[in-house]
């Protein structure tokens, strides 16, 4: 015959020896168990601390609202301050890889912002713009890059210039010495037994290609 005894109130003995475990109704055996187990708990904790020397500390409030606990530290304190410092320190309480990267990249972001307003607001001023803010040390300053940028570019036309001029000179070469041929051809189809005349060199054409860089 299977019997279901009354464990403290609070449970009934089920098959296999396990115990099924829900609030005690009654207000004293709850009180009473609560009392009893308490005390099995303090006393467990104790034993944990000692036999295996670890540092424990029980914290249990009634339903009351009375306090009892238990500290195998001199001060309980300190161990609630370790296990605050423990808990701040764990991989859960840990910004996630991806939030400091996203925060790493919005940082760049803000820093290449500010890089692009510099370099608009430098841009601005050697075009003449907002100079009402500079001071007299900092006109001399974009006076001075402006005409060391002005010299560069003038260095860069000329040689711009000058390069063009050698690559028409190749051309008009190209096209005179192609003009002697072809009137050589046009004199020997026109009288073939006659004798040829002096080769046109392309040399003998004057061709003006003076240029005048700058004003003169």
């Amino acid at each position: 015959m299977e019997a279901a005894a009354a464990t403290e109130g609070g449970g009934q003995q089920r098959r296999g020896g396990r115990r099924e475990v829900r609030r005690i109704e009654d207000a004293t055996s709850r009180q009473v168990t609560f009392s009893k187990r308490r005390k099995g708990l303090l006393k467990k904790a104790s034993e944990l601390s000692v036999l295996c020397d670890a540092e424990v500390a029980l914290l249990v409030f009634s339903p009351r609202g009375r306090f009892f606990h238990f500290a195998s530290a001199p001060s309980l304190e300190e161990t609630i301050d370790r296990y605050i410092s423990h808990s701040q320190e764990t991989p859960a309480n840990k910004k996630p890889k991806e939030l400091i990267t996203a925060q790493n990249m919005e940082s760049r972001a803000e820093t290449l912002a500010m890089e692009i307003d510099t370099v608009e607001a430098y841009t601005r001023k050697m075009q003449g713009e907002d100079l009402e803010s500079c001071s007299l040390q900092e006109l001399n300053d974009l006076e001075m890059q402006l005409e060391k940028s002005l010299s560069s570019i003038r260095v860069h036309k000329q040689k711009k210039m000058m390069d063009k001029i050698l690559q028409l000179q190749q051309q008009e070469k190209i096209l005179l010495e192609q003009n002697a041929q072809l009137l050589r051809k046009q004199q020997a189809q026109h009288d073939p037994g006659a004798a040829p005349e002096r080769e046109l060199n392309y040399q003998d054409i004057d061709v003006d290609t003076e240029l005048v860089i700058g004003r003169r």
